[in-house]
């Protein structure tokens, strides 16, 4: 059985840690990514994609439950670890991985 190779990532400084408000989202753009970053009451940092497969909202805008995002639009939520929707039917978003460094928050994105 053939093995699929993961694509190389690139790691892109997107802000400093403290620029992120706790239980709200940003969006920044990394690449040709639309990437929304949010940091958890707990202090997790996460990334997922900007947009919603459902409606396309701006998942930035949305507030966080726990560790999932809430759509701004029409309250779907999806997972921060696997971006899978609570909701039947509708896509997962993409994640990305997120390393916080020196007080610097990076996100890689396939290149």
């Amino acid at each position: 059985m053939l093995q699929a190779i993961a694509p190389p990532l690139r790691f892109a400084t997107i802000c400093e840690l403290d620029e992120l408000p706790v239980g709200l989202g940003r969006a920044f753009r990394v690449g040709d990514h639309s990437v929304a970053v949010f940091r958890t009451r707990t202090g997790k940092v996460f990334a997922v994609a900007n947009e919603c497969p459902h409606k396309g909202g701006p998942l930035a805008d949305g507030m966080l439950a726990g560790e999932q995002v809430v759509c701004p639009m029409h309250t779907f939520r999806f997972d921060s670890k696997s971006g899978e929707c609570d909701q039947t039917g509708v896509c997962a978003v993409a994640t990305y991985p997120v390393e916080v460094i020196d007080g610097f928050v990076r996100v890689g994105v396939s290149v």
